[in-house]
């Protein structure tokens, strides 16, 4: 691989990531349209890497292509968003009761530094850094679960779910209430606790009851910005 074709193949990466970024962030809300030339205005690079960045997007999900009309960022609707949220929490109760048998040492103390790190970015107040944390706490568990294959399904769909995560910690006391399930689950998995594991990973996951109608509101403030701007 030469030089050129190496800085191509970077950028097109770098582009990939700032714009799931900027989708996850809350900057690019479900149902808005990419613009190739503004995304490349904004990135600083050709119409090529972004164009390639927004195809690598679509295949992960995030992204919808409409021929003829361009790329939006995927909406889903509030019956499909719970639906894959409650394929999340079995995958995710999946991997925690796998995990509570197989975790290693390392492995824990890992899993017990990012419950830390929630801890922190709640008590300062900063969600992001929250967002990031709560992020690196489900993957060490997926990790843990010593099943590449589950971890993999449940990895790809955390990636699709990541915009609607985010809305969820924008829920008021939302990030309170995950920092506590996040310590039942830690709990479970320190007493080796398969069964209660799983079942603290499922109810911190699902989206039910209260929840359902707070992740509701989100939804709806967001489908309300979106009109504002078109």
């Amino acid at each position: 691989m030469n030089v050129g074709t190496k800085a191509l193949k970077q950028a097109k990466v770098n582009v990939r990531d700032a714009i799931e970024q900027d989708i996850v962030t809350g900057h690019h809300v479900p149902g808005d349209r990419l613009d190739e030339v503004k995304l490349a205005t904004r990135y600083g690079v050709s119409r090529t890497p972004v164009r390639e960045a927004i195809n690598q997007l679509s295949a992960m999900g995030l992204v919808e292509i409409a021929p003829h009309r361009g790329a939006f960022v995927t909406r889903r609707n509030i019956g499909e968003l719970v639906e894959m949220f409650e394929v999340a929490s079995e995958l995710e109760a999946m991997c925690v009761r796998l995990a509570s048998r197989r975790i290693q040492p390392d492995q824990l103390e890992e899993l017990e530094d990012a419950q830390a790190a929630c801890i922190r970015a709640e008590e300062e107040g900063a969600p992001d850094d929250y967002y990031y944390a709560n992020e690196r706490f489900h993957q060490l568990i997926y990790e843990a679960s010593g099943n590449s294959f589950l971890a993999g399904q449940a990895f790809a769909l955390q990636r699709m779910l990541k915009p609607y995560r985010r809305l969820q910690l924008r829920v008021p006391g939302r990030i309170g209430r995950s920092r506590a399930e996040h310590g039942a689950v830690l709990e479970a998995i320190r007493n080796r606790d398969a069964t209660a594991a799983q079942h603290a990973m499922r109810a911190h996951v699902v989206i039910q009851g209260e929840s359902f109608g707070d992740f509701l509101a989100a939804i709806r403030r967001v489908d309300t910005a979106l009109k504002t701007k078109t």
